[in-house]
C-alpha cells in the first residue's frame, strides 16, 4: 500500500512568522506532529510519503504513486484541506481524513467526498480503520468513546520530514487539561484528565531527533504542559541529566496555564532542563470576563505578579489575548495594551473571540441562536462568528487599534528590552554554542534592520543593546530573538487592519458575516 500523507496549507497567522523565517532561510515554524505520529501507527510494510504543503507542493507523480490519500488538519487549514479532498476524489483515489478539524466538524469532510473519517485519537481509531481496509470496506467513520492510554504511543516518524525546512521540531508529553475554559476545544477533543507519556518515551523521541542530527529548538506541544504537575516533574527530573550528558542539544518551549507561577520548583526544573520560553493563555486582564468564561485559574492571584514571577524564573513569555467576551465593557483593547506594557510581554498574540465547534461556548451560543456561519476558517484576520453583546464594529476597531499600538516598532522593542532586563537565567552552567550559520545571518539582518535601516528604532536599539550587555548580558540572545519577531508583527498588523476594515466596509464573505452580526446586534 502506497500512502500519501498531506499536511494542508496554513494561512498567515500570528504563528506563521514568515518574515522571521525568511531571515534565517527556513520555510515553516513547526512540522505536522500529528501526521508523523499517525505515520508511526500504520503497518510497517506500507510505503509512506509525506507532503507538507507549507514546505513544498506535491507533484502529479506523487498523486499517481499513491493508493491511499491521508489528510490531517486543524480548522485554520480548512480551505486547503477541502481542496485536497477534492483533488484526491477527482483522481479516483481513496481519501482518509483525521485530526482536530474533521473530528469537530465531520460533515464538512463528508460533503467534500472523503471516504474514511478516522476521528478522535488515532491510538484507538487507526486500528479500526486498518481493519476495515483489510476487510475491503470502501468507506467508513471510525470513532472512539474513550480516551487512549498514550504510554503506548510510538515514536513519531520524524524521518519522513524535510528537517531543514523547519525552525523547530515538535514533541508531545501530555494530552488534556484539567480546567474548563468555556471557549477551549482542548477539553472536548482530549478530555479534562491530563494523560502523559512516560519519561522514557519522551527521551526516546528526543533521542530520535538527536540521531537525525536535530540540534535546535523543540516545542513541547502540550496544550497545558503542567496539567499533571506530578508527572511533568518526574519527566523533567529525568530530562535534566539526559540534556547535561548530551551538552544541551535543544532549547525547549511549551504552553502552560498561568498557575505555573504558583510552583517555584516546577519553574526551576523547567529552566534547568533547557526550557527558555512559555506561552500563557492570559486572554484578558478583566476579571469579570475571566470568570464568565470559566478561566478561574487566572484570577487566583494578580496576573501581572504571575507574569513577573515566571519571567524572573528564567522563562521568556509569550501570551494570548482575546477581545469580545460577553458582557465585556468598552475599552477592552486599551486595557489589554496597558496590561502588556505593564508586564513587558514582547509577543502578545491577539485575536477576536471565536466559538469553536463542540465547546461549551458553541453550545451556549447555539441555544441562544447567536452563531453565524464560520465561512472559510477562523484566524486573527476574520470577524467573530457569533453575535456579541456589544456592537461588532466597536469590538473590531478596538482590536485593530490595540494590535496597531502593541506592534508600533519603537514601543515593541522597548518592551523586548524591559522583558530581557527582568529575565532570569539558569543556575547551572551551560556549554557555549555559537549560533548556526542561518541564525547568525538572521541576527545580523535584525541588527541591520532595527539598528541601521529603521530610523525610528536605530538609536533606541543600540542604546538598549549596550545597556543590556552591561546589566544582563546572558539575556542578549532572548532580546535579539524577540526583536526578530517584531519583523513579522510590524508587517502583520498592516494586514490585520486592512482585512478587518475591508470586512467591516462590506466586501467579501467576511463582510457578509459582519453584516449579519451587525444586524442581529441592533436592538429590536
Amino acid at each position: 500500500m502506497n500512502v500519501l500523507l498531506f499536511s494542508p496549507i496554513f494561512p498567515k497567522t500570528f504563528w506563521s512568522f514568515e518574515r522571521v523565517l525568511n531571515l534565517i532561510g527556513r520555510k515553516v515554524l513547526l512540522p505536522p506532529l500529528g501526521l508523523v505520529t499517525v505515520a508511526a501507527m500504520l503497518p510497517r510494510h506500507w510505503s509512506l510519503r509525506l507532503v507538507d504543503r507549507n514546505v513544498r507542493a506535491e507533484t502529479e507523480a506523487d498523486w499517481q504513486w499513491a493508493d491511499l490519500i491521508l489528510i490531517s488538519a486543524m480548522m485554520v487549514q480548512k480551505e486547503d484541506f477541502l481542496h485536497l479532498i477534492g483533488e484526491g476524489v477527482r483522481r479516483g483515489k481513496k481519501v482518509a481524513v483525521g485530526g482536530p478539524y474533521p473530528t469537530s466538524m465531520p460533515t464538512d469532510a463528508e460533503r467534500a467526498g472523503a471516504h474514511y473519517l478516522v476521528l478522535d485519537e488515532g491510538e484507538l481509531t487507526i486500528p479500526m480503520f486498518i481493519a476495515a481496509l483489510e476487510r475491503g470496506e470502501q468507506s467508513g467513520t471510525f470513532r472512539a468513546a474513550e480516551k487512549p492510554d498514550i504510554t503506548a504511543t510510538p515514536v513519531p516518524r520524524f524521518d519522513l520530514l524535510e528537517l531543514s525546512a523547519y525552525d523547530s521540531m515538535s514533541v508531545q508529553f501530555s494530552r488534556g487539561c484539567p480546567f474548563q475554559c468555556e471557549f477551549c476545544d482542548i477539553i472536548v477533543l482530549y478530555g479534562r484528565k491530563p494523560r502523559t507519556k512516560t519519561p522514557e518515551q519522551l527521551l526516546a523521541e528526543l533521542q530520535a531527533l538527536v540521531d537525525l542530527g536535530w540540534d535546535r529548538s523543540v516545542f513541547v506541544v502540550d496544550d497545558n504542559f503542567i496539567g499533571n504537575q506530578r508527572n511533568v516533574k518526574r519527566m523533567l527530573k529525568a530530562l535534566i541529566p539526559w540534556m547535561q550528558q548530551r551538552g544541551f542539544p535543544f532549547r525547549f518551549t511549551t504552553e502552560a496555564s498561568v498557575n505555573l507561577a504558583e510552583d517555584a520548583e516546577l519553574m526551576e526544573l523547567m529552566v534547568e532542563a533547557g526550557f527558555d520560553s512559555v506561552f500563557l493563555g492570559i486572554e484578558t486582564p478583566d476579571e469579570e470576563s475571566l470568570n464568565l468564561t470559566q478561566k478561574f485559574q487566572n484570577n487566583r492571584k494578580p496576573l501581572s505578579e504571575s507574569c513577573r514571577q515566571i519571567t524572573q524564573a528564567g522563562l521568556r513569555l509569550l501570551a494570548g489575548f482575546i477581545i469580545g467576551f460577553d458582557g465585556e465593557k468598552s475599552g477592552a483593547g486599551e486595557r489589554i495594551v496597558r496590561f502588556v506594557e505593564q508586564t513587558a510581554i514582547p509577543d502578545a498574540m491577539f485575536s477576536m473571540l471565536q466559538a469553536l465547534p463542540g465547546t461549551a461556548l458553541w453550545s451556549r451560543l447555539e441555544r441562544e441562536d447567536r452563531l453565524v456561519d464560520v465561512g472559510d476558517g477562523m484566524n486573527q484576520s476574520t470577524l467573530m462568528n457569533f453575535v456579541p453583546t456589544r456592537p461588532i464594529d466597536q469590538i473590531a476597531e478596538e482590536y485593530v487599534q490595540a494590535f496597531w499600538e502593541l506592534y508600533e516598532p519603537a514601543r515593541f522593542i522597548r518592551r523586548c528590552y524591559r522583558h530581557a532586563l527582568e529575565l532570569g537565567m539558569p543556575k547551572g552552567k551551560r556549554p557555549f554554542k555559537l549560533p548556526a550559520l542561518p541564525e547568525m545571518r538572521g541576527l545580523l539582518q535584525i541588527v541591520w534592520l532595527q539598528g541601521v535601516q529603521r530610523a525610528r528604532t536605530r538609536r533606541l536599539f543600540w542604546a538598549q543593546l549596550w545597556d543590556l550587555l552591561r546589566r544582563n548580558p546572558q539575556a542578549l540572545g532572548a532580546y535579539l530573538t524577540v526583536c526578530a519577531h517584531g519583523e513579522h508583527f510590524f508587517e502583520f498588523r498592516e494586514e490585520i487592519r486592512a482585512k478587518i476594515h475591508l470586512q467591516l466596509a462590506g466586501s467579501g464573505l467576511g463582510a457578509a458575516i459582519g453584516e449579519t452580526i451587525a444586524t442581529r446586534s441592533r436592538p429590536a
